[in-house]
């Protein structure tokens, strides 16, 4: 077994250096001495930048050529704005790529009269992160765990009726009967956890990714600045600040459980990267192969 072990290994690793190379020249110069231009749907300073940023300074480095990428930023109506003119109005040659939103699919099938695209046309190349949505409150607001929610009235902040802190949000408070007021408007979750911090809202619930990156010190100490007190995903999140978070499919009604997985669908999604409709689609296997290579 051991010989045949030593036998096969370097075929192996032979037929997969062999893939790699014909996937690279595939390409040819497609590439070379070009601008891939990445658009974030977002302002700066969010996740959607921060991964942006790594496919941006990681991507080119993986592609014959050596491309240079740079990134865009088209925040507006919750990530939708850019949604839209990737699907209909960038350019499809094959140097243009956009971090989608990852209620993508959520979007299209709740607001289509908004949403014009079709996320089926979308062409994927990878997913970097899968994560839950978490909604996360001051302390001095007097909420300690989900069932105060109940009785003392609280305000929101979130960036668009496209987000999903703004659908997660409001399908918790419809389901569990809350008392919040939804302040829509905030130029990515940076924005709205900055409002948060600043005292004009309480509360917003982008994932734990964002949470974790940007202000992990909220949640330290015996008086920690803001507790979370509830998730949404297909399970829970195993970051250690999640221990002991609920669930929204273990508080509500059984027969509600489906709205809540359909928005948790944007988790598996993730933060990636897609092609435009219409782009050319010799150009996928190769740009898979070196998204994974990332």
């Amino acid at each position: 077994m051991l010989n045949k072990l030593k036998i096969a290994l370097p075929i192996v690793v032979a037929a997969a250096t062999l893939s790699t190379a014909s996937l690279a020249n595939a390409l040819g110069n497609f590439y070379k001495g070009k601008t891939i231009t990445i658009t974030i749907p977002y302002g700066p300073g969010g996740t959607y930048d921060k991964y942006g940023s790594s496919f941006s300074n990681h991507l080119g480095r993986e592609l014959p050529g050596n491309p240079t990428l740079i990134m865009q930023y088209m925040p507006g109506a919750g990530g939708s704005r850019a949604m839209n003119w990737f699907a209909n109005i960038a350019p499809k040659q094959g140097y243009n790529l956009l971090v989608p939103l990852d209620n993508t699919i959520v979007n299209q099938l709740l607001r289509p009269k908004k949403m014009k695209y079709n996320a089926n046309d979308f062409t994927w190349l990878g997913s970097s992160n899968q994560t839950n949505s978490v909604i996360c409150i001051r302390s001095d607001s007097g909420v300690k765990k989900v069932a105060d929610m109940k009785r003392i009235k609280t305000v929101a902040s979130v960036t668009g009726p496209a987000s999903s802190t703004f659908l997660f949000i409001s399908l918790a408070s419809y389901l569990l009967d809350w008392k919040v007021k939804i302040v829509a408007g905030y130029k990515g979750s940076s924005r709205a956890m900055f409002a948060v911090e600043q005292g004009e809202t309480q509360m917003t619930a982008p994932n734990w990714l964002a949470w974790g990156s940007k202000v992990p010190h909220w949640f330290v100490g015996k008086n920690p600045f803001a507790r979370c007190i509830l998730q949404n995903g297909y399970e829970e999140d195993p970051a250690p600040a999640m221990k002991g978070v609920p669930m929204l499919t273990d508080l509500i009604k059984p027969e509600d459980k489906p709205l809540a997985l359909f928005l948790a669908s944007a988790g598996p999604l993730g933060r990636g990267l897609v092609l435009p409709p219409g782009a050319p689609k010799r150009l996928v296997a190769p740009l898979r192969a070196a998204y994974d290579r990332m």
